[in-house]
């Protein structure tokens, strides 16, 4: 028996994404999606270097932190989600919050593109949550 589903996060640095208002954020403002180039942000992420002691991935999973048998029966159909992260003095920066598993599966399949859908910097700030920066910053540097 299973219990309720429990809320999905995204942890990254001091930054935490919640999952179930990013979905709610799509779904009350619909949006096409865009294509994601796999084998840039499987490199990206270090998927393609999961298996080698030797690296370290600054940004990905680790090699013990991807269940690869459930990443196999990920649903690649279903879009995963680029938040985008203010960085001052620069374009937005975008960071994959949900759907590591699925690129994972879409890079060993050889699968080119899969689906995305592309928040903005604004909605990124709405459904993020740091105790340390305080509710809806994604930025380091203090405000003037």
């Amino acid at each position: 028996m299973t219990g309720p589903r429990q809320p999905q996060w995204f942890h990254f640095a001091p930054w935490v994404f919640s999952i179930d208002a990013a979905d709610a954020l799509i779904a009350t403002t619909p949006r096409d999606t865009q294509p994601l180039d796999v084998m840039a942000w499987a490199t990206a992420y270090g998927l393609t270097r999961l298996d080698d002691p030797r690296r370290v991935n600054l940004i990905g999973p680790t090699s013990a932190g991807l269940n690869r048998d459930y990443a196999m029966t990920a649903d690649l159909s279903r879009p995963v989600i680029v938040a985008q992260l203010d960085v001052t003095g620069h374009p937005p920066s975008p960071l994959l919050i949900d759907g590591i598993h699925r690129l994972y599966r879409a890079w060993r399949e050889h699968v080119p593109r899969i689906p995305a859908y592309l928040l903005t910097a604004e909605e990124t700030r709405r459904i993020q949550d740091n105790t340390l920066l305080r509710p809806g910053r994604t930025s380091i540097t203090p405000p003037t």
